[in-house]
């Protein structure tokens, strides 16, 4: 079972307690949410991120969106409610799969408390399930590393793992399975910009964990492969197209590009609510953009003693613009396997995989 500090989402019947992602690692600070709007906030304010966690939250906010209403529930209140949930975030498949199985398991039904009820169901089930499907996704990753080798060294972009998830993670979920596999890993996080899940959040579980962790900005994977045996590079995803077109953290493209000059496969590791084969190309894939400010200032980031970690805020010229993409969508010509909980297999075979599942 995971240590309670990567449990980052916890149910308590009546309210959500959401790990806050936005402090760490200067701080450890559990959010209460009462009501889904303020699940939404958290989930649009990265206070929750990572596919998983995103849609297990929503579930739990859509929840409590139900407990607070009674009497009869018709069906603009209820898509209202669903719709303001799915829009808190856009890329990520895994929250629009949930809101739509959460509609599916209430058809018929008109009253706000059976509603609750099922919502709830539905959301303990996720996280469950979640968990189950990390670690089997974590011990067949394992079986793509050769066993007569005692270290390896690996590069992950973003934040992967249990703070991602219901608590053991995809990418850090295999580095973890790897590390109980009796082998030594040393892990190469990106920082990843502009909110540095890489530096923040995946250093954190690494040093908790006690494995070995350097961060590396953005821009030094390539030096990293040119001058050091990298055996792998581990990332998660928030969709895969019909064709292995992969869209994550923004970054992840980049890493593809430099992993397949210099040789060194490109792993994607993924839950089956991933895979999203309604999209032909990734180009179908929604891309979110987000305010100009997370680039240009770092003001959105608080340290332990809760003040913001740069007084003045500004990291670029007064008037100065920016974009900010938060995902970009790796070519599945660069991915060499696709790691999930039923199999490893490589692009091409997304839709026959898919089709047993």
């Amino acid at each position: 079972m995971p240590h309670p500090e990567f449990l980052p989402i916890q149910w308590k019947s009546t309210y959500l307690e959401l790990l806050d992602q936005r402090i760490l690692p200067g701080k450890k600070e559990f959010l209460k949410l009462s009501t889904a709007e303020d699940t939404i906030v958290a989930i649009r304010e990265m206070a929750v991120r990572g596919a998983p966690a995103i849609a297990i939250t929503g579930v739990f906010g859509l929840t409590l969106g139900a407990k607070s209403l009674s009497g009869v529930a018709n069906s603009k209140d209820i898509e209202t409610l669903l719709t303001s949930v799915l829009e808190s975030r856009p890329t990520a498949v895994n929250l629009s799969y949930a809101i739509r199985e959460a509609k599916n398991r209430i058809q018929g039904i008109t009253d706000w408390e059976t509603i609750s009820r099922i919502w709830e169901t539905y959301g303990q089930e996720m996280m469950t399930e979640d968990l189950a499907a990390n670690k089997a996704l974590g011990e067949n990753g394992v079986s793509l590393f050769p066993k007569d080798q005692k270290e390896f060294h690996i590069i992950t972009h973003c934040n992967t793992g249990a703070l991602a998830t219901a608590g053991h993670g995809t990418a850090l979920g295999v580095i973890r399975s790897l590390r109980d596999a009796g082998k030594k890993v040393v892990v190469y996080a990106d920082e990843t910009r502009p909110f540095l899940q890489g530096s923040r959040l995946t250093a954190f579980e690494m040093m908790e964990e006690g494995i070995e962790c350097y961060i590396i900005t953005d821009g030094m994977s390539g030096w990293l492969m040119n001058h050091r045996k990298i055996d792998a590079v581990l990332v998660g995803c928030d969709r895969v197209a019909a064709n292995g077109d992969t869209a994550n953290k923004i970054g992840t493209y980049n890493l593809g590009i430099v992993a397949k000059e210099h040789d060194v496969p490109f792993y994607v590791c993924a839950t089956k609510d991933s895979f999203d084969l309604n999209l032909k190309t990734g180009e179908e894939i929604p891309i979110e953009m987000r305010k100009e400010s997370e680039v240009t200032q770092f003001d959105f980031l608080k340290g332990g003693d809760g003040n913001f970690l740069f007084p003045e805020g500004k990291t670029s010229p007064v008037g100065a613009r920016a974009l900010n993409p938060s995902f970009d969508v790796t070519k599945a010509h660069l991915i060499k396997n696709f790691i999930t909980e039923f199999g490893c297999f490589v692009p091409e075979e997304i839709s026959l995989r898919l089709k047993n599942v």
